[in-house]
């Protein structure tokens, strides 16, 4: 791994040239994303429900500050691996043409060697945690990076999708107990329809051009029935969840976090239904409060359970 990041380092610098210092941030800033942040946090909020409930109500400081800055740095390098695996066809949809390596604003190779930097910075965070976290971060490592190829062969990409988004659950539950309850894959297996969901969403404003350049998506595949098959993977996706809270024994204020974004998922009916582009990005958009309703209500339900005290064990 030492020997990966320094190539990565040397590659960085080989290609520094020939931009100014403020062109370059700019670049790799819309390389990683950060100017667009609603994926960190539809990857951040299932690792944090998690990390709150493996924790039950009381997570390590350690585990918290890990995953954070993890979820970050491996979303980055994510959308950099996408967008090397789709240079030539992001220059064919009109949202996507402007990204840095469809305009080929800069090398193939620059854009590896960064996101070998971001993953290498992610690894070592991880090593700080128990040996069945690391080897579940290789598992992530490799379903993230392998996400992009889905799309060439795959119809539902968005379900692939919805386990690299949702592999911080596991993780944390590994990282807090030393082991990986089935309880944490009935929240993955929730993860995986609400990321059919949003990315459904997501998918019906480049319909035209994917069918166009032969990409395979949801909103594709289930045709008319798009609209139909989006509300009812939100509303699998509160089903488990209410089973979830049932086995795991959360109380009230956990269940009317999942009201609340049951709610939230319904409204976005009203924009999807229209199928106009713009629409149902503002819908896609609109499930990060999903996943911020239903967290606030794990933090809340075990809040009022541990006595309303906000606490995080220290990390050992």
């Amino acid at each position: 791994m030492r020997y990966f990041a320094s190539f990565a380092v040397k590659k960085l610098v080989v290609y520094w040239r020939g931009m100014t210092l403020a062109e370059r941030i700019d670049v790799y800033e819309k390389l990683m994303r950060l100017d667009k942040p609603i994926g960190i946090l539809l990857l951040l909020w299932p690792t944090l429900w998690a990390v709150w409930l493996a924790g039950r109500g009381r997570p390590d400081l350690t585990v918290l500050v890990v995953f954070v800055l993890g979820t970050v740095l491996m979303r980055s390098a994510g959308c950099i691996v996408n967008d090397i695996a789709d240079r030539n066809f992001d220059p064919h949809v009109a949202r996507t043409r402007e990204r840095p390596l469809a305009a080929r604003r800069l090398p193939v190779g620059e854009a590896l060697a960064l996101a070998a930097v971001l993953s290498a910075l992610a690894f070592a965070l991880v090593l700080q945690l128990n040996g069945l976290t690391v080897k579940l971060s290789v598992v992530a490592l490799l379903i993230a990076f392998t996400y992009p190829l889905t799309k060439r062969f795959f119809m539902l990409p968005q379900a692939y999708l919805g386990v690299a988004f949702g592999f911080g659950i596991p993780m944390a539950y590994a990282a807090q107990l030393g082991a990986v309850p089935p309880i944490a894959w009935l929240w993955l297996a929730a993860n995986i329809f609400w990321a059919i969901a949003y990315d459904t969403e997501y998918a019906m404003v480049d319909r035209a051009d994917d069918l166009r350049i032969g990409i395979r998506t949801s909103a594709i595949l289930f045709g008319r029935y798009d609209v139909a098959l989006t509300l009812t993977c939100h509303a699998v996706f509160l089903g488990i969840m209410v089973v979830g809270g049932a086995l795991a024994d959360l109380g009230a204020l956990y269940y009317c976090g999942v009201a609340a974004a049951g709610a939230l998922a319904a409204w976005q009916y009203g924009w999807i239904r229209t199928r106009d582009p713009v629409l149902c990005f503002t819908a896609f958009l609109h499930n990060n409060w999903v996943g911020a309703a239903i967290f606030a209500g794990i933090v809340l339900d075990y809040g009022l359970r541990n006595g309303l005290a906000f606490s995080l064990r220290g990390g050992g």
